[in-house]
C-alpha cells in the first residue's frame, strides 16, 4: 500500500501536522494546525489630564473676584444674593477690615453702605480720608451671615485665604480691624475688644490696630470718642511704619 508522508505520520499517532500559511494561501487541510496570527496591542487611549485649580494665594484682582464669587466653601453661599469682595483704592495707606456683609452690602454688593457705613465715611472724614482714596474696605467674611449675625470661627476659617490674598495684594501701610469677628478673622484673638484696644499688633510686617464695628458704635454712642482715640493711634501707627520707627 502506497501511503502518503502525511498518512504514514497519522498512521503512527504523530498529528496534528504544523504547517507555515503562506500568504494567500487556502485554509489549511483537516488535522493540521495554522499558526495563530500576531497579537496586536492596542494603542494606548489618551486620557485628559485633571486641572488643578490655582491657590487663592497666586491669584489676582480678577480671578480672586471670580473665585470669591462663586465660592461654596461654607454654608453663607446658600441664601447670598451675592459676595461682597471689597472696595476702595487698590493702592491703599488703610485697610479697613468688618465682620460681613449685612443685608444691604448683600443686595449693593459693596461693604458698608447702611447706616453703619455712613458713621464710618464720617469717621474717615474726620481723619481727612475718603472711601476709595488711598482707602480699601473689607470684610472677613465675604457672605451675610443670616439674620446679620456675627460669622461662625468656621465660617471665618473658610474665608481666611481671600482676605489674606486681599492684604498681599493691597499692601496697606495700615490695619485696622472692626469688631471682634475681624480681630478673630486676622489675629485669632478672643479677647475683649476692651483689653485689645490701644495696642499695635502686627500682620506680615503691617502694623494693626483694633476697634469697635461702626455698627457697635451705633448702639453704644458713648463709645465713639474711644473709636475716635482708636483712629487717631492708627494714624500714628502708620506714620511710624513710614518713617521707619
Amino acid at each position: 500500500m502506497n501511503l502518503s508522508r502525511e498518512q504514514m505520520l497519522a498512521e503512527m499517532g504523530i498529528t496534528p501536522i504544523w504547517r507555515l500559511r503562506e500568504s494567500g494561501a487556502a485554509a489549511p487541510a483537516d488535522g493540521a494546525v495554522d499558526t495563530p496570527p500576531p497579537v496586536e496591542t492596542p494603542a494606548p487611549v489618551a486620557v485628559a489630564s485633571e486641572t488643578v485649580p490655582v491657590a487663592v494665594d497666586a491669584l489676582e484682582w480678577p480671578e480672586l473676584a471670580a473665585r470669591v464669587a462663586s465660592c461654596k466653601a461654607c454654608g453663607l453661599c446658600e441664601q447670598r444674593k451675592q459676595a461682597v469682595l471689597g472696595v476702595g483704592d487698590r493702592d491703599p495707606n488703610w485697610l479697613f477690615v468688618g465682620e460681613g456683609p449685612g443685608s444691604e452690602e448683600d443686595v449693593a454688593g459693596e461693604p458698608f453702605v447702611g447706616q453703619a457705613g455712613q458713621l464710618l465715611d464720617n469717621m474717615l472724614a474726620a481723619l481727612d480720608l475718603a472711601r476709595g482714596d488711598k482707602v480699601y474696605i473689607g470684610n472677613a467674611v465675604k457672605c451675610r451671615p443670616p439674620g446679620n449675625r456675627t460669622p461662625e470661627a468656621a465660617e471665618m476659617a473658610a474665608c481666611r485665604p481671600y482676605l489674606e490674598r486681599q492684604i498681599a495684594l493691597l499692601r496697606p501701610k495700615v490695619i485696622v480691624l472692626l469688631g471682634k469677628a475681624a480681630v478673630h478673622a486676622l489675629l485669632h484673638d478672643d479677647k475683649s475688644l476692651a483689653s485689645l484696644r490701644g495696642r499695635r499688633f502686627a500682620y506680615q510686617g503691617i502694623p494693626v490696630v483694633v476697634t469697635y464695628h461702626p455698627a457697635y458704635l451705633l448702639r453704644n454712642l458713648p463709645e465713639k470718642a474711644k473709636a475716635w482715640e482708636d483712629l487717631l493711634f492708627a494714624r500714628r501707627c502708620l506714620r511710624e511704619a513710614a518713617a521707619g520707627k
